[in-house]
């Protein structure tokens, strides 16, 4: 059979399946991502033909593979090129889609392979082994695990090919020196312990829209920029994001807002957010803040580029007419009962001076991302608004507006908010310069895990997320900031907030990070 003919569909191969059970074939399968085929696959797969007559491989597709920006390394063609290559290989197939689950249902394998190191079903950090299982068994199949030695793509990958930044590399040597080689483990176990949390998320509603347009030119009697309309999508942004992001590994998230009586509005943000609980207090004053982006696909750098924004926000003076009591008595009746209040404050009217020092005087644990944008510049300042923080969050704009345009070096700035603030922990953002970050007198600066960057929106709210988490749970600085920098990273290759971080998805890419 030519390599060619090796390359085949699920829905072809199912035709073929009842002729090899007449046959007494027994068929195998063995799946995953085969980004880079080294020695150890060669093993894999030839232990894998040993089990049965016909094997059988299927691969991820790239837009689900789970190991973090700039994965896989080599794209669908190849890799199935690569396996078609193989002599022991009889057919290979695409998986579109998250699981394994359309692949086994099709194939219908005897024997369903995985590797030795999936015998222990904690090494599956997304958790699939035991419905797979199920799905084979149904068919009458069996899982086989693999006795050889298990070798890594994605160590040779990052080691050889330039799959992370070259300070990437360099920093995760230096945390596996300093915490073990199995400081992966270490971090996953602290990453689950996060689910005991209960917390309350209260900030600003945003609602993301994104207007995809292609540019037709510039026109002649104004010279205004023409473009043509593609489509368009909403996201719930804000704090609706964060509590999205939070809800995958805490045990409860609350979410607590105010917004206006928009009921279309309403009706889109609710279905998004389950599993969080929402208490969203209707005003009559009150304007929703939306958010309206134009972009344009760029070719070349397989990016959005924006072009504009039009913003619907309250005024300053419109502030002043909102009645805030409803909102204020819920602030008052549960703040105190969570672990932690998450404070999402982008100065768009829903935390007032007298929710804040409510906030200060009853949140057992106060998390607080205060944020400086167009529409607030000079007035939302952390250190103006807040007296206490046990976390907090900044960029590089916000500390220099907290501290009065200063030229110091950015660490002094920082130790010197955590003192104001009383905070025990606190990060400055630096963009494609990583993250800064500090408990106590330990600091660590890590360098951003990706330059693959499809959109920048949300990835700040993403870091946040898990930063505070890593915060809560007490975690050393340098294991927090590499969190918080992989769930900033993870969200700069979606669109906005048009999807939560997935805890699989942070584990997958953070084992990725330490592989080296």
């Amino acid at each position: 059979m030519s390599t060619l003919q090796k390359v085949i569909a699920q829905s072809d191969f199912k035709k073929l399946r009842q002729d090899f059970r007449d046959r007494n074939k027994t068929v195998v399968l063995c799946h995953g991502v085969f980004d880079l085929l080294h020695y150890g696959h060669i093993e894999h797969l030839n232990e894998a033909k040993a089990q049965g007559d016909i094997l059988v491989v299927s691969i991820t597709a790239s837009k689900y593979v789970n190991k973090g920006p700039g994965r896989p390394y080599f794209n669908d063609q190849q890799r199935m090129s690569f396996l078609a290559n193989i002599e022991c290989v009889d057919y290979v197939m695409l998986s579109e889609s998250p699981t394994v689950h359309d692949v086994v249902e099709n194939v219908q394998p005897d024997i369903y392979v995985k590797g030795a190191e999936y015998a222990d079903a904690r090494n599956d950090v997304n958790g699939n082994i035991s419905s797979e299982q199920e799905i084979v068994e149904r068919y009458g199949g069996r899982i086989y695990f693999t006795s050889g030695e298990v070798h890594s793509s994605t160590k040779l990958l990052n080691n050889f090919f330039g799959a992370l930044p070259d300070n990437v590399i360099k920093e995760s040597q230096d945390m596996r020196k300093k915490y073990g080689a199995n400081v992966f483990e270490q971090i996953r176990n602290c990453v689950d312990g996060f689910r005991d949390l209960n917390i309350l998320v209260v900030g600003d509603i945003t609602i993301d829209e994104y207007v995809f347009c292609k540019v037709q030119g510039v026109t002649r009697k104004d010279f205004t920029v023409s473009t043509l309309y593609d489509s368009s999508e909403r996201y719930a942004g804000g704090g609706l994001a964060v509590a999205r992001h939070l809800a995958n590994f805490a045990g409860k998230v609350t979410f607590l807002s105010q917004m206006g009586m928009e009921e279309d509005i309403l009706n889109f943000i609710l279905p998004k957010m389950p599993p969080v609980e929402c208490r969203i207090v209707q005003s009559k004053n009150f304007i929703t803040p939306v958010k309206r982006r134009y972009l344009k696909y760029h070719n070349l750098r397989q990016e959005f580029d924006k072009l504009f924004t039009i913003n619907r926000l309250l005024t300053a003076e419109q502030m002043k007419n909102v009645d805030c009591g409803n909102f204020l008595r819920n602030l008052r009746d549960i703040s105190a009962s969570y672990d932690a209040v998450v404070v999402c404050d982008y100065g768009h009217g829903v935390l007032s001076d007298e929710a804040i020092r409510l906030l200060e005087d009853r949140a057992k644990f106060l998390a607080v991302n205060c944020q400086t944008n167009t529409s607030n510049y000079g007035r939302n300042i952390l250190n103006r608004r807040y007296r206490r923080a046990d976390c907090f969050v900044v960029d590089e704009g916000e500390i220099r507006l907290a501290s009065d345009q200063s030229l110091e070096p950015n660490s002094v700035l920082l130790h010197r908010l955590c003192d104001q603030l009383k905070s025990r922990y606190a990060w400055l953002t630096l963009g494609a310069s990583g993250a800064l970050g500090i408990c106590g007198d330990s600091e660590t600066q890590l360098s951003a895990l990706t330059l693959h960057v499809k959109d920048t929106i949300g990835a700040g709210d993403a870091f946040y997320s898990l930063a505070l988490l890593g915060a809560i749970g007490g975690l050393p600085i340098d294991w927090a900031t590499l969190i918080a920098n992989a769930a900033g990273a993870i969200n700069t290759n979606f669109l906005g907030n048009s999807r939560p971080v997935a805890k699989g998805d942070l584990l997958k890419f953070l084992s990725t990070v330490l592989n080296v």
